[in-house]
């Protein structure tokens, strides 16, 4: 930190009514209590002048302050009055009464706060003081003077504390959360920021430009005694965390939702009500960059969480100070991390733990508990633990049972023992009073003795209160002589009846009667002045008075803290705990269940929600009480609760007294609950390896265990608000039934490959919501591809399965890849460092550490393959010293692989080849199943890929074939052995084929209706005058197949056969043509536009959608241009391309075989190669087939800027000053539609953009260029007159109109031009603004050469009469509108073209460059949307793209410093090198980031340019030689004005360099220089180091 920012707000005008207080009426003398004031104050709207004189409550409002009301948006009031008291005016806060009655109409004013002072002391942490305003007072008692710290922990964690500056106030002395003594070792990824006046802070994530998380100034700091207030605003409504209550959805509701924190024994019901633990912790996700971060409020006082729609947060809490911890992540997982670092890493369960277990309040008998565990033996359960409920005990004592119901119970655990099961008792932490049946109960005695009780406010009378055995005392956990007693008991207890692990309830403190049997005083810790909306509205309700003791001071500050204490008794062993209170922390040592729940479909949604919270709070081991405690369970709820259940990382089926018995045996043997039960607890013990390495990973690194899909998938938004669906890990997707009589779910598939976990099948499906069928007896089960998951062969308990191999399920990735990891040790023993890790990538294991020796000689049976598109050829295992080749029967291709068994503790490597299947896909929109599937004559098979092909001979037959010297011509037949395939498409069954030799690496061959003409791409290729006819010339060979029909090229030499059509499948209907073709090798490039991750295509299934849309770039979706080229590599390593001309829309398809499948939906199929041989080649062959790319003027190789939102001419003015005051390279400025009125076509905007013609003129002066933006959309709904560029094209008759037989009007559109006369209102969403204001927008019909000749008129007016310019961008051409087909989306015509598989592509663009090169008469530049939103092109149409780059920086979201200044480094190498941005994000050119960024920029660009190309031009040239290995060098250099159009005669200029020793001779052909730019030839030969032309002229 290097200084304090200091804070201005603008004052903004305010208005309030006056406040018209109703009062309720006192007689003169009447003596209230403290709580009876606190009431009438609430109830009465009592004055404040009636309470002076109490303690605490003596405030009175100053008259002179009056409130300074900020305008600022309804969700960014922070509520002055969370009481709900009416007296608003009189707090000095702002009043302003709405219809909505959730938005305060009571909030706080500037006046309130505190003032940071000026005496702050920087250093390795901050520490200021802060004094308050002179504000009134909200509930008394307010502190003056206060100490704010800061200390920057770690590099990911903020620490930031307030308190009384002249007080020691109650901090809670947490075991792991306090302050650090060592300092960050590396950079901080957040920085804070103080606000001076009044106070406030901002803390930033340090990205590039930088983030803000947590902005507390949106509301003032309030401290007082009892009453401490700090709001926040956030980043994002992603907000996740805070507890505990019942959340019915994981992410929060920001709409003015307050969350009472207070631990209490109630139901969770489904209220906003506070339950059995204490979590002030949220994490929120920033954005779908996956940036996260935590805020975690150390206190544990009541307090309240107000989360409103600012986004923001408001912490309110009634005691100790505010500790607040800022935790920053990249991901939400890494911040889970990071607050488990802080509170403590979970503890790694017992492996018998994550068993099911069995519990139900009141068996009544020992007898009755072992009939429920014979039983559900019998009905072979997988089942480990059973429990005993507080009825085994005598008359509710703890450390007691009873003798007679339970007489046997000592021996019960030897029971449970001898079948590898486990048995767990509860404890309530409160202890009778009363004596046992048969003597003293010394458990109170010795309890008496070590004076281990809360006592009443004196210190030394134990408080009473009534809990299950009747009247009680409380032990205080925080009395180390507490702890040494309950310590004593447990030991005692075990000793006498044997148990495995405790659990314990009752602990929040819930006490039956208010506070004590002696009821509580009136004071202000019983009566505080501000009580948070804890359920009840008082403090002591269900639990201990608020002043009674503890060793660590009063219950009102400790009443969350005060915890049995975690300790084991068990040996060696690792004991279990779960508790049903909790607090930060308690992870470390405890598990948790969610409390008394009942048998009811809402509460088997809401545990979803809770347990992914308690995996944000650091308490992975969760769960709820299966089939519900309350209440009786019907067999549909219980059926699928057991099914869900079987999931919950801690599985118990509980139910409560009274209530009929729910265990699954209970409903039957052969009854849907026990078969669905034992199906999947099965499945869970098989995965069980997996689960436990899941609690291994926990608790070293801080990961979660049941995993909100959110985190896997957070850069996918659909996934931020999943809660009905969850994870194990990274892996196991788990899809529930939650809803009665239901057997389709909404589930969502995020963006991965996805197994059946049941049938191995992959699913289609990805990054969709899907209707999933789920049958009575399923639950959606699905592996994600990518891991590698140890199992186990499944057996009735843990201690059973353990003894059987282990195996592994793989499920490839899109990549055929998969990793994974194996934690294995005993599963009991408290050290768990002589564990073995395996880490496994496909295919290699590698154990980490073999110290642990599993003593049943573990071994590895099966390894499963999922996503192995066909039967391995050949199967390999080596050891590192052998390979083993593995016996067919030894390979077993289906849904399970047996592979081999391997022996525990060695490395292997497993490999296998597989078989390609050349099956072509025969149903490619999806949706396919076997009826489907044979209905097209195709073949089925569900573990194919494609699970639907072709068969053999499926598709055409050759029935006449004639060749001459220049090529063959085909008839083909379809064969109707096979049926038709789509009936909305008629199948055209004569077609002819046309081969031509187009040149010796050329030809062509198109396949057409010779009965009826189709639509044919009217743009003319440059082809040769002449075929070859000479064979000997000819790099290739043509072959012809006749059934199926294909065509076969094989280049001579090589013999490599390079395209091979002759596959099934090949189809020609009147919307949809498919053919099919073999690939020479997996190296196939081009095809767009589409986002590709990678040069090469990945050859995996991929499909890639070719059709002109306005459409950002995103993975395989079609974006703005269509070119249906490719080349491709042969294993000779030579080259050759592909170009299918037909303008429909298409799609094509990569498989492994290799092989590529083309679909269309019109047209024909017109098909030209060219043969290479180089790549280089290639390309050359093409383009001179397509015609040559543009040569773009020289001023536009220069550096460029442009961003979309400049709001005036002064922006671009400054703009360019500062950038030349920086002597940054930069030729060209942009001006987007912001320059229009309206956003409308040859227009300016007198307002805003008045000035920018005579600034262009200045720019243009001084070297440099201007280019402006053009959308061919025409608004249609201006008055006749006043907009000529619409009048000129009605007379000219060039816009695009419907069909004559259909109507006469123009096919209207909306785009960006607005109505007149209206006000675009931008908090609307985007629909409704494109409904209420955009006009009608008429598009031109450039395939008219009128239309071609009124564009020009409009260019060249625009040009003479508004502003200059040198260039032309055109946008939106695909053509785009912000509609579907028509405004009012109601398209005339065929309903089959507006509903095929795609959508037609429309070709206009060629002519808009001719009507522009008429116009300049030199040439200038053309700037073309395509392939991206952040891509564009200067190119003719039909050409490979030379000048192309994307937009520098991003064009959309904010971009980051690092990332932008690497873009800058990169894109000053694009051949059109723009940066450029879109409106509302923040500017983005060199000079926006600062000085460093901008030098950093210049000398990158200085490499190409200095300042502008019309300088550059003036200086002398040079040559740079490098030399090769034989010390020869060569090149050439092409020079002319830089901007004439026509035949350019100016030839190379440097033709060839011949070097023989580096420094000693160069010999210089030159060439005529051309007349246009008066340079003569200085001479044929010139022997000199280095040449230099200085004058353009000389």
């Amino acid at each position: 930190m290097h200084g304090l920012p200091y804070y201005d707000s603008c004052h903004s005008q305010f208005q309030f009514t006056t406040l018209m207080l109703v009062k309720c009426f006192l007689f003169k003398g009447d003596k209230l209590s403290l709580g009876q004031l606190v009431w009438l104050r609430r109830v009465c709207m009592l004055s404040d002048d009636l309470v002076l004189g109490v303690p605490g409550y003596g405030w009175r409002s100053d008259p002179d302050i009056v409130p300074e009301c900020p305008n600022i948006p309804e969700g960014e009031r922070v509520d002055c009055f969370p009481d709900g008291s009416q007296k608003c005016l009189e707090r000095g806060c702002c009043w302003s009464p709405l219809s909505e009655t959730n938005v305060p109409w009571c909030f706080f004013s500037k006046n309130h706060g505190y003032n940071l002072m000026e005496n702050v002391c920087f250093a390795a942490d901050i520490e200021a003081k802060l004094t308050r305003m002179d504000a009134p007072s909200l509930f008394g008692a307010d502190i003056k003077e206060l100490t704010f710290s800061a200390e920057m922990q770690t590099e990911n964690r903020l620490r930031f504390k307030i308190t009384d500056a002249n007080q020691a106030r109650f901090e809670v002395p947490h075991e792991h959360v306090q302050s650090l003594s060592d300092t960050p070792r590396g950079p901080l990824k957040y920085r804070l920021e103080l606000i001076q006046k009044p106070f406030g802070l901002k803390v930033w994530r340090t990205t590039s430009p930088e983030k803000l998380l947590f902005d507390t100034t949106v509301g003032p700091l309030v401290f007082a005694d009892q009453y401490l207030q700090l709001s926040a605003k956030l980043p994002s409504h992603n907000i996740y965390g805070l507890g505990e209550h019942v959340h019915q959805t994981f992410r929060h509701d920001t709409n003015w939702r307050t969350w009472p924190i207070f631990t209490r024994a109630a139901f969770p019901n489904g209220g906003t009500h506070n339950l059995y633990g204490h979590y002030p912790y949220f994490t929120c996700l920033e954005d779908a960059s996956g940036q996260s971060f935590g805020v975690f409020l150390m206190n544990s006082n009541a307090m309240e969480v107000t989360v409103q729609p600012a986004p923001a947060v408001t912490f309110r809490t009634i005691g100790g100070v505010l500790d607040f911890y800022i935790l920053v992540g990249e991901t939400p997982e890494t911040v889970v991390d990071e607050f488990t670092k802080l509170i403590g890493r979970p503890f790694i369960p017992p492996y018998w733990s994550l068993g099911f277990q069995l519990s139900r309040w009141d068996y009544g008998s020992l007898e009755e508990v072992k009939k429920v565990v014979e039983r559900n033996r019998q009905a072979g359960l997988p089942y480990d633990v059973q429990y005993t409920d507080i009825d085994y005990m005598e008359n509710k004592k703890i450390f007691t049972y009873d003798m007679e119901k339970f007489a046997e119970l000592p021996q019960f655990a030897d029971y449970m023992h001898d079948k590898g099961q486990k048995y767990i008792v509860i404890l309530d932490p409160a202890v009778s009073t009363g004596q046992r049946i048969n003597g003293p109960y010394e458990a109170l005695e010795r309890g008496h003795a070590a004076k281990a009780w809360v006592t009443e406010p004196d210190g030394v009378t134990p408080l009473l209160g009534e809990v299950w055995p009747g009247e009680t005392v409380f032990p205080d956990y925080t009395n180390q002589a507490c702890i040494d007693w309950w310590v004593d008991e447990i030991s005692r207890f075990h000793k006498e009846v044997k148990h495995d692990a405790l659990w314990i309830d009752m602990n929040e403190v819930a006490n039956f009667v208010k506070g004590g049997i002696n009821g509580c005083t009136d004071n202000k810790l019983n009566y505080p002045p501000f009580t948070p909306s804890i359920l009840d509205d008082l403090m002591y309700s269900k639990t201990l008075c608020m002043d009674a003791k503890h060793k660590w001071g009063n219950h009102y500050d400790v009443h969350m803290l005060v915890f049995p204490h975690f300790v084991s008794t068990f040996g060696t062993s690792r004991s279990m705990i779960f508790t049903r209170s909790s607090f930060p922390g308690v992870g470390k040592y405890s598990g948790h269940w969610l409390g008394d729940n009942g048998a009811n479909w809402n509460d088997i949604k809401w545990a979803i929600p809770g347990m992914l919270e308690f995996n944000l709070f650091g308490i992975p081991y969760i769960g709820a009480d299966i089939c519900g405690f309350f209440d009786d369970s019907t067999e549909e709820l219980c059926t699928r609760w057991m099914q869900v259940g079987a999931f919950y990382p801690f599985s118990r089926n509980h139910n409560a007294q009274g209530y009929a018995d729910q265990d699954p045996a209970a409903y039957g043997f052969d009854s849907l609950v026990v078969n669905t039960s034992r199906h999947y607890l099965n499945i869970r013990y098989t995965l069980l390896p997996y689960l436990y390495t899941l609690f291994y990973k926990a608790h070293v690194n801080g990961e979660t265990v049941v995993r909100p899909v959110m985190h896997e998938f957070y850069s996918d938004s659909e996934t931020w608000a999943v809660h009905k669906q969850f994870m194990w890990g990274a892996h196991l997707l788990i899809t529930p039934v939650l809803d009665p009589g239901v057997e389709f779910v909404n589930a969502y598939i995020p963006d991965a490959i996805w197994y059946n976990f049941e049938t191995g099948v992959k699913i289609t499906d990805r990054k969709a919501t899907i209707n999933m069928y789920l049958p009575e007896d399923k639950i959606g089960l699905h592996l994600r591809g990518g891991g590698i998951l140890p199992v186990q062969r499944p057996d009735v308990t843990t201690t059973y399965s353990r003894r059987h191999p282990m195996g592994l399920i793989v499920a490839l990735n899109d990549n055929k890849a998969a990793s994974g990891e194996l934690f294995w040790d005993d599963g009991d023993s408290r050290g768990i460092s002589e564990g073995l890790a395996i880490n496994s990538k496909l295919f290699f294991f590698y154990f980490a550490h073999s110290g642990y020796q599993d003593p049943n000689n573990l071994k590895f049976e099966n390894i499963t393959v999922l996503g192995v598109t066909a039967a391995p050829a050949l199967v390999t295992v080596s050891d590192g010293n052998t390979v083993i080749s593995l016996s067919d029967s030894q390979i077993q291709y289906d849904i399970y692989k047996q592979v081999i068994i391997l022996e525990l503790g060695k490395d292997y490597t497993v490999n296998w080849e597989a078989k390609i299947s050349a099956n072509i896909d025969c149903y490619p929109e999806g949706g396919e199943n076997q009826a489907k599937c044979e209905a097209r004559g195709c073949i089925w098979e569900p573990l194919s890929v494609p699970r639907c092909y072709y068969a053999e001979n499926h598709g055409y037959i050759t029935s006449n074939k004639v060749e001459t010297p220049s090529g063959i011509t085909v008839d083909i037949d379809r064969n109707t052995e096979f049926p038709s395939q789509r009936s909305r498409s008629r199948d055209i069954s004569k077609l002819r084929v046309d081969i031509t030799y187009l040149s010796g690496r050329s030809l062509r061959w198109k396949i057409f209706d010779p009965e009826n003409a189709r639509y044919e791409v009217p743009v003319p290729l440059h082809l040769p005058a002449t075929p070859e006819t000479v064979e000997e010339n000819r790099d290739y060979r043509v072959q012809i197949n006749d059934k199926p029909f294909g065509i076969q090229l094989i280049r001579k030499g090589t013999e490599e056969v390079i395209w091979d059509s002759a596959v099934p499948g090949f189809t020609f209907s009147d919307q949809f043509l498919q053919i099919s073709t073999r690939l020479p090798s997996e190296y196939v490039y081009g095809f767009g536009e589409t986002e590709h991750p990678t040069y090469k295509h990945s050859l995996n299934f991929h499909k890639y959608g070719l059709f002109a849309k306005d459409q950002p770039p995103g993975y395989k979706l079609n974006s703005y241009g269509v070119h249906p080229f490719y080349m491709g590599l042969e294993k000779s390593k030579n080259a050759h391309g592909v170009l299918l001309l037909n303008s429909n829309a298409m799609d094509v398809t990569f498989q492994p075989t290799p092989a590529l499948t083309y679909h269309t939906i019109g047209g024909i199929l017109d098909f030209y190669m060219v043969l290479g041989p180089t790549p280089e080649e290639v390309v050359q062959q093409y383009t001179e087939m397509i015609g040559r790319p543009v040569l773009p003027a020289y001023w536009s190789l220069g550096f460029q800027l442009c961003r979309y939102g400049y709001s005036n001419d002064t922006e671009i003015a400054d703009l360019y000053r500062d950038m030349k005051a920086a002597q940054i390279p930069y030729d060209v400025q942009y001006a987007d539609i912001d320059y229009m009125e309206r956003q409308m076509d040859f227009t300016l905007d007198q307002v805003n953009f008045k000035g920018l013609p005579a600034l262009v003129d200045q720019m243009r002066a001084e070297g440099m260029r201007f280019i402006f933006i053009l959308d061919p959309a025409i608004a249609g709904n201006e008055t006749k007159g006043s907009y000529p560029a619409f009048d000129t094209g009605i007379e000219k008759n060039v816009f695009i109109k419907w069909p004559p037989e259909l109507s006469n009007d123009i096919v209207w559109g909306k785009v960006w031009p607005d109505y007149p006369n209206i006000t675009v209102d931008n908090s609307l969403d985007w629909d409704t603004q494109v409904e209420l204001f955009r006009a009608f927008a008429a598009f031109p019909d450039f395939f008219k050469t009128s239309t071609a000749e009124w564009w020009g008129e409009q260019i060249k007016d625009f040009y003479n009469n508004i502003m200059k310019f040198d260039g032309l961008w055109i946008d939106m051409n695909e053509p785009a509108s912000f509609v579907h087909g028509t405004a009012g989306e109601n398209c005339l015509g065929n309903k089959d073209l507006e509903d095929p598989p795609y959508m037609p592509r429309n070709l206009f663009i060629n002519v808009l460059e001719l009507a522009l090169v008429a116009l300049f008469l030199q040439r200038s530049i053309f700037v073309f949307l395509s392939l991206s939103m952040s891509l564009f092109h200067s190119h003719s149409p039909f050409s490979l793209v030379f000048q192309t780059g994307a937009d520098i920086c991003g064009f959309f979201n904010v971009a980051e410093y690092e990332m932008c200044l690497r873009w800058m480094q990169l894109g000053a190498f694009y051949p059109f090198s723009r940066n450029h941005n879109t409106i509302n994000m923040p500017r983005q050119d060199p000079v926006a980031w600062g000085p460093e960024f901008a030098a950093a920029s210049r000398d990158v660009l200085n490499i190409l340019s200095t300042i502008y190309t019309h300088y550059s031009r003036q200086n002398t040239l040079g040559l740079i030689i490098a030399l090769n290995d034989g010390g020869v060098a060569k090149g050439s250099l092409f020079w002319d004005d830089g901007e004439g159009i026509g035949e350019f005669c100016v030839v190379v200029c440097l033709k060839y360099v011949e070097i023989q020793q580096f420094c000693k001779m160069i010999t210089l052909l030159l060439a005529a220089f051309c007349d246009t730019l008066k340079m003569k030839c200085s001479g044929s030969s010139a022997k000199v180091a280095f040449i230099i032309i200085q004058n353009r002229q000389s």
